[in-house]
């Protein structure tokens, strides 16, 4: 499901949050937030002796504002949160648009049997064919079918999905284009992958994270030292007043204690932290990731060693051609023009490279066989090979490409031999972790295509931006030593592991974790699942086993492995996000204690002038107390509203070290909030 990516100022999604921020008024809802909470019993309490000064003929207006702008605060701090939930909202309801009520042909006791796709339970046994939708999550048992699941990825190319290997998930709600498969149904109705994006997407199941339960006690904490704070300030000044000789009528009002606290408290981040969390789910949506929990966006965040498998992840995984090795006799010429020749039909990359290869390096373009008789023969796993079948002066020419077995097989079945320097040469090839692919035509081998894994552009300054970001990478794959070795060098890795199996991940991770440091990792296989489990950020692809999808934290709904670079970014840009508005807020609320209480105090032991001895504190020149406490309160509200862009979007990503990153952030956040 590609994320709707819904604007800020979106009107359905402005309207929803506005009737939210009433709704969420509701003491049993506010209490969750503690600082807003507060900021709700003051607003109450205000509005109560307003009402009292009107029934009894005393009416203040300056009361009245203070009630009303301590309402509008926390009007603003639940709309911050409504905000962002819905966004969440408006993507859950792209989810339910896609999930349809649907038949399933259930498997029972070997009859075919329609049943409501709802009333499917766990290891149910259904049959989809071309053109059925897959009525729940389930995995392959039987068979092969290309499956369109735009429906979750919003990606119009099908994929394979098959039994036996680590592509055998399909998912409730997604549709098969073509061929007939049996699926044994692993979720039970309501627990379905689309109903726990729903649930995640809505925002029904957020609960705090570590990180945010923490900042939430600090800000309690903060609250209360300020709340005793303001609460011993009417002795104060009592004694003050009773010094300088004026009446105690001058002292503190109840309605000015509560603005004054309302101004000290960390009301700003306060009202942003729930926005702050769940728009960090929104932005990891944006890149088709579905998170599993907040806690995972943050540890993201503080992940310090990556492991990333070598195939699709720094490699293209697809293997492309790199050159031609005829056999002796043949010309390079020969061997590129047939090796393109068996390659036209062939839809696949690797198919692809090759007719590229032959038109770059030897200027032998795509010609059209429109006009000759030609047969096309498609790969099959059961073959190994392809080719094509070209009639050529009465006589027809069978050409093909494919394994060293799958050739050696066919050349010898057409009274050919299989040259000694070819298969040698094959040998060398796979030793150093290439594919070699046999090109022959009828009885005769003609030579090879060598194929080769290739390192993705740009990827090793990824890794280098990784680096400054003081993050190692970790290159696992099944290569031998030196074929990774050489991999590795290429792509710029800090380390690699060759030859891994999953236990040899697996030790790997608690190597690294025993040493203090928090683990990335990405899989799709059933192999990969105790990895996923035991590292702190496990990214499971979509199109892998049920298994894996179970055991990580994260499911990358593009199936792109080199996804887990975008997540620690997201992961870190949540925490700078988070730790900036704190920064700001503290810092602001530091910088409106001293513009408010010296103004407060301006008259305390005035003198003939009118001005007291404290009135040199009153660095910003305001007139009267009450200016002070509207303009602070004023500003206290209003700056919630114009921080929630920046708490939604987050604060900007740069590739570098945290405590360079912390420098600036102090710098402009700090800085910021005293201004």
């Amino acid at each position: 499901m590609k994320s709707q990516n819904k604007s800020f100022l979106d009107k359905k999604i402005l309207i929803e949050a506005i009737k939210m921020s009433f709704i969420k008024l509701n003491p049993s809802l506010l209490i969750k937030n503690p600082v807003i909470f507060i900021v709700a019993i003051g607003a109450l309490l205000t509005t109560i002796i307003v009402l009292e000064g009107t029934i009894d003929g005393v009416f203040s207006t300056f009361n009245l504002q203070i009630a009303l702008w301590l309402w509008i605060t926390v009007l603003f701090a639940n709309f911050s949160e409504a905000i962002a939930e819905g966004r969440g909202k408006a993507q859950a309801e792209s989810l339910k648009a896609n999930r349809s009520r649907t038949k399933a042909r259930l498997l029972k006791d070997g009859r075919e049997e329609i049943v409501a796709a709802e009333n499917l339970k766990k290891d149910d046994v259904v049959i989809c064919e071309t053109g059925d939708i897959i009525p729940s999550d389930g995995e392959v048992i039987e068979g092969i079918a290309t499956v369109d699941e735009s429906a979750i990825t919003g990606e119009s190319a099908p994929v394979i999905r098959e039994s036996g290997g680590d592509r055998n998930a399909v998912t409730g709600g997604t549709k098969i284009l073509s061929d007939k498969i049996i699926i044994r149904i692993t979720s039970d109705a309501g627990h379905t992958f689309i109903d726990r994006m729903i649930a995640l997407v809505e925002g029904a199941k957020r609960q705090k994270t570590p990180n945010e339960i923490a900042l939430t006690i600090l800000l309690s904490g903060l609250s209360i030292v300020f709340l005793l704070a303001v609460a011993t300030l009417p002795s104060f000044f009592g004694y003050s007043l009773h010094a300088s000789g004026l009446p105690q009528s001058n002292n503190l009002s109840l309605p000015v204690l509560i603005a004054l606290l309302v101004c000290l408290i960390p009301t700003t981040i306060g009202g942003l932290l729930s926005a702050i969390g769940i728009s960090g789910m929104d932005r990891l949506m944006k890149h088709n990731v579905i998170a599993t929990s907040g806690r995972a966006i943050e540890a993201a965040g503080d992940v310090d060693v990556l492991l990333l498998d070598k195939t699709g992840t720094i490699t293209l995984g697809n293997r492309m051609a790199t050159n031609f090795i005829p056999t002796e006799g043949v010309s390079l010429n020969e061997i590129a023009n047939v090796a393109q020749l068996s390659s036209l039909s062939d839809e696949t990359p690797e198919g692809r490279s090759i007719v590229v290869l032959a038109k770059e390096k030897f200027n032998i373009r795509g010609r059209d066989l429109a006009g000759i008789e030609a047969e096309f023969i498609p790969f099959t796993a059961q073959a190994r090979m392809s080719g094509v079948d070209i009639t050529v002066d009465g006589k027809i020419q069978k050409i093909r490409k494919g394994s060293v077995d799958a050739i050696r097989s066919f050349v010898f079945n057409n009274n050919g031999f299989f040259p000694e320097d070819i298969k040698q040469k094959s040998d060398e090839l796979a030793q150093q972790g290439a594919t070699p692919l046999i090109v022959a035509r009828d009885n005769k081998v003609l030579g090879i295509i060598h194929l080769k894994d290739i390192v993705k552009g740009g990827i090793k300054e990824r890794f280098t931006q990784l680096r400054r970001m003081g993050i190692k990478t970790v290159m696992i794959t099944g290569d031998n030593p030196l074929t990774a070795a050489a991999i590795a060098a290429e792509a710029g890795v800090d380390d690699f592991l060759a030859e891994a199996k999953p236990e040899d991940k697996l030790r790997k991770i608690r190597e690294e974790q025993s040493s203090g440091h928090l683990v990335g990792m990405i899989g799709d296989g059933t192999n990969d699942a105790p990895a996923l489990a035991q590292s702190d950020v496990g990214i499971a692809m979509s199109s892998g086993t049920q298994a894996a999808r179970e055991a990580g934290n994260m499911v990358d709904l593009d199936s792109n492995p080199t996804k887990l670079i975008e997540v620690v970014e997201v992961g870190k840009q949540l925490l700078m996000t988070r730790g900036a508005l704190t920064t700001f807020s503290i810092a602001n609320d530091v910088a409106k204690y001293f513009a408010i209480i010296p103004a407060i105090a301006v008259t305390l032991y005035a003198g003939i002038s009118g001005k007291g001895a404290l009135s040199v504190l009153n660095i910003m020149g305001l007139s009267s107390p009450e200016n002070a406490i509207l303009s602070a309160i004023i500003f206290n509200a209003l700056i919630i509203i114009f921080l929630i862009p920046l708490a939604l979007k987050g604060v900007k990503y740069r590739a570098e070290s945290p405590s360079k990153s912390l420098l600036r952030n102090l710098c402009i956040y700090g800085l910021g909030g005293i201004r």
